[in-house]
């Protein structure tokens, strides 16, 4: 029996508001002013995560998988693209033991949205609910996240083959 951990980070400046994007965090349509400006939906939480399961099965990154330089992938739903990466982990007999995904930056407040998160992604994972944890941090209003320039992501996983 094999352990992996992987880590993954991921940062997007907020769009305009003239351009209208949903803020996507999660796979959830969070109500906020401002969306994520990015090739795909700029899922920021989800591009952290993606990147640290890749990490931990030695898979590269979510660049290399989907270029922002490919039109394919513009707009794209980044639950479809983990939905990817996790049927490249199983083909490589890895399953997720647990991920922790950390948001930073100033607003939104994740609270209301916490616990649904949780309940859209493990699934997605193959793992229970309880093993998927999703918090987020300020910068003590330091740096672009605490000027609310953009927000930033953080995850860690545990893979077991």
């Amino acid at each position: 029996m094999a352990f992996r951990i992987g880590q993954g980070y991921d940062v997007h400046r907020f769009a305009e508001p003239a351009e209208g994007r949903p803020l996507m965090l999660m796979g959830l349509r969070v109500p906020h002013d401002r969306g994520l400006a990015g090739h795909s939906d700029a899922d920021v939480m989800l591009h952290a995560l993606s990147d640290a399961l890749l990490g931990a099965a030695g898979l590269g990154d979510i660049g290399l998988h989907f270029p922002d330089t490919d039109p394919a992938f513009k707009g794209a739903d980044s639950m479809i693209l983990l939905g990817r990466v996790m049927s490249d982990l199983r083909s490589g007999g890895w399953r997720v033991v647990n991920a922790d995904v950390c948001l930073i930056g100033e607003r939104p407040k994740l609270s209301p949205f916490r616990q649904a998160m949780r309940e859209r992604v493990a699934p997605v994972l193959g793992i229970p609910v309880e093993d998927l944890n999703v918090k987020a941090t300020t910068t003590e209003k330091l740096g672009f996240t605490g000027r609310c320039e953009g927000l930033a992501a953080q995850a860690v996983v545990l893979l077991e083959r």
